[in-house]
C-alpha cells in the first residue's frame, strides 16, 4: 500500500500553523530556553490581561505561552 499524506481540513488549518510555529520556535532556541520563554509570555498577558484595553492581547499571550511550555515539556 502507498502511504498517503493526510491533508489537514482548512478549519483546523491555523491551529496546525501555530503548533508548528511553535515547534519550531523549539526547534530554535531548546527545551529550557522555550519553556522560560512561555512563562514570560503568560506572565505578560496576565499583566496586559488585568488593564481591561490590554486584554485582547493578553488572552492570546497566555494562551501562546501555556501552549510553548507543554510543548517544551513534551
Amino acid at each position: 500500500m502507498a502511504d498517503k499524506k493526510q491533508r489537514t481540513p482548512w478549519i483546523l488549518w491555523p491551529f496546525v500553523a501555530l503548533w508548528r510555529l511553535i515547534t519550531w520556535i523549539l526547534q530554535l532556541t531548546g527545551r529550557l530556553v522555550a519553556a522560560v520563554l512561555g512563562l514570560v509570555l503568560m506572565v505578560v498577558g496576565v499583566i496586559l490581561t488585568v488593564t481591561v484595553v490590554g486584554a485582547v492581547v493578553g488572552l492570546p499571550l497566555i494562551i501562546f505561552g501555556f501552549l510553548l511550555m507543554i510543548r517544551s515539556i513534551f
